[in-house]
């Protein structure tokens, strides 16, 4: 009989980094993500509630906005633990629904103009206006996905799992062209 072993989104047991030139993607298999929608009549959860287009960090988490009163809430080094149930405690008039094997999350880093340059290629999103704490779902390649920008220098990019190859496909197709024409 053979041992479960995990994996990672892109099948390996560590997550998959590469760099082209000054530029850095990860795998950020550590990250648990928790939905939190606020149900009618509930009281505001203690969390982050960041409004449209915004990602806001506090207290060991962070959230991005999702849709009205709803919001995406990320656990940096969690996605071990029952992240959902922490969130729930958090959060008693809200519905909480566990997403950390549902996504896949990407973490780009490098100098700030690089960043915008792979924003620019990557989504249709004004880099000029996308600063830092900024975050939104678009369209990449034939797919739905976040665009967080967590520092000048810092881009991250979740997607579905099940896509996971696509998007690191992209990513680093993207990365690798900005490479060749610096």
């Amino acid at each position: 009989m053979t041992d479960l072993q995990p994996i990672c989104a892109l099948g390996a047991p560590t997550p998959r980094t590469a760099r082209f030139g000054g530029l850095s993607l990860a795998e950020n298999s550590d990250l648990a993500l928790a939905s939190v929608a606020l149900r009618r009549g509930g009281s505001a959860p203690a969390l982050p509630q960041p409004g449209p287009g915004e990602w806001v960090e506090a207290d060991g988490i962070a959230a991005f906005w999702t849709g009205p009163e709803q919001w995406m809430v990320e656990g940096p080094g969690r996605a071990e633990t029952d992240f959902a149930a922490e969130i729930a405690t958090r959060a008693p008039g809200a519905s909480v629904t566990e997403q950390t094997d549902g996504f896949v999350a990407f973490e780009a880093e490098g100098p700030a103009p690089a960043i915008v340059q792979l924003l620019e290629r990557l989504v249709n999103v004004d880099a000029g206006r996308f600063g830092p704490g900024s975050a939104t779902r678009t369209g990449f390649h034939h797919m739905s996905i976040f665009v967080i920008r967590r520092a000048e220098n810092r881009l991250a990019i979740l997607g579905m799992r099940s896509a996971a190859g696509t998007i690191w496909h992209g990513l680093a197709e993207a990365a690798e062209r900005l490479e060749v024409a610096a």
